[in-house]
C-alpha cells in the first residue's frame, strides 16, 4: 500500500482544526448577515415598532403600503437616475485614465496609480461631512473663490437642480480608483507586442486604442459595467452625510427611505421597512442576475475571440 495515504484518524483532526479556526467567521456570518436577512423577511410580514414585545402579523399589507408610498416611488426614481449619473462617468473616464496610466513609459506612474486611488481607502462617511463644510453657502472654500470673481454663494447641496450632480460627482471622485483598477487589471491581458506590431505598421494612438484596445476589452466592459451598477446601489453613507436625502427629498435614495422609516420616524415601522428593503433586495438580486450572464458572456466572447 502506498505510504501517501492518510490515515483517517489524522484526516479527522485535520478537519476539526479546520473548522475549529473558520467557526469564529462562520457565526459572525450567521449572526450579523444571515440572521438579519432572514428576519428582514419575517418583519416585512408584521407590524412592528422595534420596540414592543407584541408584533401583529398583517401579511402582505407592509408591502401593499409601501408599493402605494409615493415617497418610496421617489427614492426608487433617485436610486435610478443617480446610476444613470454615475455609471457611464465612471467607467468611461477611468477607463481613460487606466489606458494612460497602463503605458510603461509614463513617469511616476505608480505614484499616480495610487493618487487616484487615496480616495477609496478614506471613510465615505468622513468625506460627506468634509465636503459639507467644503461646499458650504456661507463659509466654504469653494464659494469663498466663487465669490472672488463675483458670483454669489451657491448652495450646492442645498438646492433640488445641484444637490443630485454634486453628490454624483463626489462618489464618481470617491470610488473612481476602484473602477480604474479594474481596467489596469483588464488592460494587462492584452500582449504588448500587439501594440508594438500596431506602432511598427504606423497606427496613431487613436488607432490603436478604437482598432486594439477597444475590441479586446469588450468581454471586460459588461463584467466591469455590471460591477459598477451594482455597487452604486449601496452610497447610503455618503449621501446620507452630504444631504440626509434632502432637498425636499430630492436625494432620498431608497437606502436613507429604509433607514427613514427604521430609525428617524418618531414611531419606527420596522414591518414598513423591511418590505421596502425586500424590494429594494430584490432590485438588487436583478442586478446579480445580469452579472452572472454579463460574466458568462464575457467567457463566451473571449472563447470566441482567443
Amino acid at each position: 500500500m502506498s505510504q501517501s495515504v492518510v490515515p483517517s484518524g489524522r484526516d479527522w483532526k485535520r478537519s476539526a482544526w479546520i473548522w475549529l479556526f473558520l467557526l469564529p467567521t462562520v457565526v459572525l456570518y450567521g449572526v450579523y448577515t444571515l440572521y438579519p436577512i432572514i428576519a428582514s423577511y419575517w418583519y416585512s410580514l408584521v407590524e412592528w415598532n422595534g420596540f414592543d414585545s407584541h408584533q401583529r402579523f398583517v401579511g402582505l399589507a407592509n408591502y401593499q403600503q409601501v408599493l402605494k408610498d409615493p415617497f418610496f416611488a421617489n427614492s426608487f426614481k433617485i436610486t435610478l437616475l443617480f446610476m444613470v449619473l454615475v455609471v457611464p462617468a465612471r467607467v468611461l473616464l477611468s477607463l481613460l485614465l487606466a489606458v494612460v496610466l497602463n503605458s510603461p513609459r509614463l513617469p511616476l506612474v505608480g505614484v499616480l496609480r495610487s493618487a487616484f486611488f487615496i480616495p477609496v481607502v478614506t471613510t465615505t462617511a468622513i468625506i460627506g461631512v468634509v465636503m459639507r463644510f467644503v461646499l458650504d453657502p456661507a463659509t466654504g472654500p469653494v464659494n469663498s473663490v466663487l465669490q472672488a470673481f463675483g458670483i454669489d454663494g451657491v448652495d450646492f447641496l442645498g438646492s433640488q437642480s445641484t444637490a443630485l450632480p454634486v453628490a454624483a460627482v463626489l462618489y464618481i471622485w470617491k470610488f473612481f480608483g476602484v473602477t480604474m483598477i479594474y481596467w489596469l487589471a483588464a488592460l494587462q491581458t492584452i500582449p504588448h507586442e500587439i501594440y508594438e506590431a500596431a506602432r511598427i505598421d504606423g497606427a496613431s494612438v487613436r488607432q490603436i486604442f478604437v482598432h486594439i484596445t477597444l475590441p479586446l476589452l469588450k468581454p471586460f466592459l459588461i463584467i466591469i459595467t455590471v460591477l459598477t451598477v451594482e455597487e452604486t446601489f449601496h452610497n447610503f453613507d455618503l449621501m446620507y452625510t452630504l444631504t440626509g436625502g434632502g432637498p425636499y427629498f430630492h436625494t432620498e435614495i431608497i437606502e436613507i427611505y429604509i433607514y427613514r422609516w427604521a430609525f428617524a420616524a418618531s414611531i419606527p415601522q420596522l414591518g414598513h421597512a423591511s418590505a421596502a428593503a425586500v424590494l429594494f433586495g430584490l432590485l438588487v438580486a436583478v442586478v446579480g442576475a445580469v452579472q452572472l450572464w454579463g460574466v458568462y458572456a464575457a467567457r463566451r466572447m473571449r472563447r470566441s475571440n482567443p
